[in-house]
């Protein structure tokens, strides 16, 4: 795994092909969203330590919510807003599909909409049984059509609850609607090249763009906060998170289109370090990371920056006190943490494995989802003898990872060796227990 902008698989999001997409992982931008999302989450009344903002690898413009209280954004979603009042409009307005319990109260639309079809196929069994086929087939075809439009129905009323709610809760915060407006003119633009009628919106999950903006625009008008611009602090960190984005996810000719080399800012210079990495052109990439090192000594984004690229690229004994000056500016940062620890094994000294272990510690602490954290303590405790432990780093990978039978054989392994009723072993006791729980499941459903 790659830390800043790791790639992590997302076999565990339970969205449409979000399995073939992968979870971008990046401290700075972790942190970024969860300051821009904190006000809104307090408007709407939820706890910011259970709301998860999650950026996916994908160039759609999308965002959705799922698994409780867990807003995904798209890559594409990220790059498409020209500033970052317009990833506030988005985001407030996910925030209301949140706090409206829309992912809870789905059976609500889904429900009618199965009855009607259930109902249908009774009918249309009827007729067919009475000789009458055709009749039958036609009714069969109406009923889907009413179940289906009855859902349509019912989500479209869902998204238009979360427009309101989402303007509710940017108002309560002290932000401007205009962001959310001009992100939907976005949509709306889309729309017309896609040749979408502006007339009916039976056959669609969401309002039209069109009927969107006329129904927030009054309201975002009426709003104090209508004209107040964003903090400039606040959009130098946007534009800090788009560059560095876009030296990730684009190729690396086009982001010196976008970002050229007389281009001096911190997104130009974050944009082209990645494009020159992704490329192997390590001096030019580790010079993009001293440049913006020379602008801000201490900023341990950059820092970990440099530390990446020197650590990628081989040249690991360099990266170590990159790294560890990266932690030193943001101990609280675990993906940094997990990527020193990740340089500390990788220079093979072993007087580095008590610094290693007690950052992954630490990582792993503050972020129990991250699986490479948990590799990396893995071959800590490997390759100092404590094979318990070892056992319960990797049941903890596996078991984030999907992997049922792994997850729950190396947590028996752990609880073996651990000392009964420590914490480590009543850890490795719940994970066997819940794998062989989800084991079971997948067998009985694998016998129907």
């Amino acid at each position: 795994m790659r830390a800043p902008l790791a790639l992590l698989a997302a076999a565990a999001l339970l969205a449409q092909p979000v399995a073939a997409q992968s979870i971008l992982r990046d401290a700075e931008t972790e942190r970024f969203f969860d300051d821009l999302a904190r006000p809104m989450i307090e408007a709407a009344q939820l706890d910011p330590r259970s709301v998860e903002i999650v950026l996916v690898g994908d160039p759609s413009i999308n965002a959705f919510v799922t698994g409780g209280q867990n807003v995904f954004f798209h890559s594409g979603l990220i790059m498409a807003a020209d500033d970052v009042n317009e990833v506030e409009g988005v985001m407030a307005h996910e925030l209301g599909h949140i706090a409206g319990g829309h992912g809870v109260r789905f059976g609500e639309g889904a429900g009618p909409a199965t009855r009607i079809t259930l109902l249908s196929l009774l009918g249309a069994a009827a007729a067919v049984a009475a000789g009458a086929g055709e009749a039958g087939m036609a009714l069969l075809g109406m009923g889907q059509t009413a179940a289906m439009g009855k859902f349509l129905s019912f989500t479209r009323d869902q998204e238009s609850r979360a427009d309101q709610a989402g303007a509710r809760y940017l108002g309560l915060a002290g932000i401007s609607g205009k962001g959310s407006i001009d992100f939907f003119k976005k949509l709306q633009g889309q729309e017309f090249r896609l040749a979408i009628p502006q007339n009916n919106e039976y056959a669609r999950t969401h309002p039209l763009s069109g009927t969107r903006i006329a129904n927030l625009r009054d309201v975002y008008q009426g709003d104090p906060a209508w004209d107040r611009p964003r903090p400039a602090a606040l959009e130098a960190r946007f534009a800090r998170i788009k560059g560095k984005l876009t030296g990730f996810v684009e190729e690396p000719a086009r982001v010196m289109q976008l970002y050229p080399e007389y281009d001096k800012s911190v997104p130009a210079h974050y944009a082209r370090a990645y494009a020159w990495h992704r490329s192997a052109y390590v001096e030019a990439a580790v010079a993009e990371a001293d440049a913006l090192l020379r602008k801000a000594p201490d900023d341990p984004y950059f820092l970990e920056l440099k530390g990446q690229i020197l650590l990628e690229s081989g040249r690991v004994d360099e990266a170590i006190p990159t790294l560890r000056a990266a932690v030193k500016s943001a101990p609280d940062e675990p993906l940094i943490m997990t990527l020193l620890g990740h340089a500390l094994i990788a220079s093979e000294t072993e007087a580095f494995f008590g610094e290693a272990e007690t950052l992954l510690r630490r990582a792993v602490q503050r972020d129990r989802s991250n699986p490479f954290a948990w590799y990396q303590l893995g071959v800590i405790y490997d390759r100092t003898g404590d094979k318990p432990r070892a056992a319960l780093a990797t049941a903890e990978r596996l078991s984030l990872q999907g992997n049922v039978p792994g997850a729950m054989m190396n947590a028996r392994i752990a609880r073996d060796g651990l000392p009964k009723g420590t914490p480590d072993w009543i850890r490795a006791d719940d994970i066997a227990l819940a794998a062989a729980d989800d084991f079971d499941r997948m067998s009985r459903k694998k016998r129907r």
